[in-house]
């Protein structure tokens, strides 16, 4: 018997406000309301009230104008009953659980590692510092670091999860969101973090070194979730 794939929080909630839509009449090119009204009406947090519209804007339902708002687009592709694909986990969830695993793995590496490997982590930041620099995405260079850590401690499985969590960035609804909150700005921000978690390494400090992963991939949901969409101007 075949399994039905569980539904994801955002898509429950890309349902509901496609209900929403249906129920005001709203056509095309009206302004959904500012997020805050928005996750308020429908008794959801914003992190998921932004995954489910970035989940409508790949399916054509919704135009986020960013620093303007959130438009119906094609009224219709809207209704109440329309099945909403899952494209991939939840970003969030995604940098939750990855801020858990790898907080414990680099714990693990901690003590494992030479000195060649530091200095491998310490070339593979220069090379995200230069791509951030001229504009490039430092994606190759950034999963090096984390795959560098994961290798050092020790455990395959783990190093498999930690590989597959991050390659889940280029699901559909991940790739959506980074295509809206990532730039120069947040590249820069995350090799500053990285550093901060070479330097915990470097001093062999594995409680520091948590702290530090943890505080960066916290950070880094955050800027994800923040920055995919910047709707509350006044109308």
């Amino acid at each position: 018997m075949k399994q039905t794939e569980p539904k994801r929080l955002y898509q429950s909630v890309a349902a509901q406000i496609l209900a929403l839509i249906q129920q005001e009449k709203l056509g095309p090119g009206t302004r959904l309301p500012p997020e805050r009204e928005l996750a308020q009406t429908l008794g959801v947090s914003r992190p998921s009230l932004r995954e489910a519209l970035i989940a409508l804007e790949i399916g054509g339902q919704v135009e986020i104008r960013m620093g303007s708002g959130v438009y119906v687009q094609d009224a219709s592709a809207v209704s109440e009953s329309a099945a909403i694909p899952s494209l991939g986990e939840s970003p969030s969830e995604l940098m939750q659980a990855r801020a858990v695993l790898e907080g414990d793995v680099i714990t693990l590496a901690t003590g494992r590692l030479t000195a060649a490997t530091l200095d491998k982590l310490q070339r593979t930041i220069d090379r995200m510092k230069k791509l951030a620099s001229s504009g490039k995405s430092p994606t190759d260079a950034d999963r090096q670091f984390h795959m560098l850590i994961a290798e050092t401690a020790g455990n395959s499985v783990l190093s498999r999860f930690v590989a597959e969590l991050f390659d889940s960035r280029h699901d559909p609804l991940a790739m959506a969101i980074r295509d809206h909150a990532e730039g120069e700005s947040s590249w820069h921000a995350a090799v500053h973090e990285h550093e901060e978690i070479l330097k915990a390494l470097q001093a062999g400090d594995p409680i520091a070194a948590q702290t530090a992963m943890r505080a960066h991939l916290r950070a880094s949901e955050e800027r994800w979730i923040a920055g995919a969409i910047q709707q509350d101007a006044p109308q």
